[in-house]
C-alpha cells in the first residue's frame, strides 16, 4: 500500500510562550484520512542557532519530530553520526533510541555528478537515490549566469523563485521504494513497511538540503 509524506508550515498563533512547534509532517495512505506524524524542529546545541548555523555548514543537522505541537512527548530524533570528506550520515531513532533508519549523504561530485543518497533500514536491501536529473542539472549550469536577473525579477514581479533540481528516486533493485517530489515536499512510499517516523526524518533531512532560499532549518531565529 503506498504511503504519502508531506512537510507543511501552518500558521500558529503568536505571542505564546513557548511558542508552538509549527512545522508538521502528515501521512496519508488509501483507505482512511491522513494524520501527522510529528512536528519537526531543529535540536539547538548549547550555542544555539548561531552554533547549529555553524555546524550545519559542514553538513550536520539535527531534529526532533514532536508527537504533538506543545512538545510534550518525542517521536523520533535525526541526528548526525558522521561527517566528513563530503559524506554525511544521520541516524533516524525512535522514543526509546531505536534506530528505525540510516540516511548517508554524499555531496555531489564526491564519487558522482550528483549527490547520493542512500537510505538503510534493517532487514531491508539499501535503496539509492540520486538528486535531479542529468538533463535538468544541465539546463541549470546553462543558464546559471542569468539567475541573479533571474532572482530579481522573481523578487520584485511576484513570480516564483527558481530552484535547482530536486526530485530523488531511490531504487532498490528493479524496484523504486521512495520518491521525493521537491516542489510540493511530498515524499512518496511505494511499498509498504516503511516506518512513518522515518520517512519523517528523511523527509526533514532532504528538505533542509534545498537551496539556501528554501531550506527550511536555516533560519537565524
Amino acid at each position: 500500500m503506498a504511503a504519502t509524506l508531506t512537510m507543511s508550515h501552518p500558521k500558529r498563533p503568536t505571542g505564546v510562550a513557548p511558542e508552538p512547534v509549527a512545522r508538521s509532517i502528515s501521512h496519508f495512505a488509501k483507505p482512511g484520512p491522513s494524520w501527522t506524524v510529528g512536528h519537526v524542529e531543529r535540536e539547538l546545541p548549547p550555542g544555539g542557532v548561531p552554533a547549529y548555523l555553524a555546524a550545519r555548514d559542514s553538513g550536520a543537522r539535527s531534529f526532533v519530530l514532536w508527537a504533538d505541537e506543545h512538545r510534550t512527548a518525542r517521536a523520533a530524533t535525526v541526528v548526525t553520526a558522521s561527517c566528513a570528506g563530503g559524506t554525511s550520515v544521520y541516524q533516524v531513532l525512535g522514543a526509546q533510541g531505536e534506530l528505525l533508519c540510516t540516511v548517508v549523504r554524499e555531496k555531489a561530485f564526491t564519487k558522482g555528478l550528483r549527490a547520493r543518497w542512500t537510505v538503510s533500514r534493517p532487514g531491508v536491501p539499501d535503496a539509492v537515490g540520486y538528486k535531479g536529473r542529468i538533463v535538468w542539472w544541465c539546463v541549470w549550469w546553462l543558464f546559471s549566469p542569468l539567475l541573479p536577473f533571474v532572482l530579481v525579477v522573481a523578487l520584485f514581479g511576484g513570480g516564483d523563485l527558481p530552484r535547482r533540481p530536486g526530485r530523488i528516486i531511490w531504487r532498490e533493485g528493479g524496484r523504486v521504494p521512495l520518491e521525493f517530489k521537491a516542489h510540493g515536499n511530498i515524499l512518496h512510499a511505494g511499498e509498504p513497511g516503511l516506518d512513518p517516523r522515518a520517512g519523517a526524518g528523511l523527509l526533514a533531512l532532504v528538505r533542509s538540503f534545498d537551496d539556501w532560499l528554501n531550506a527550511w532549518d536555516r533560519n537565524k531565529k
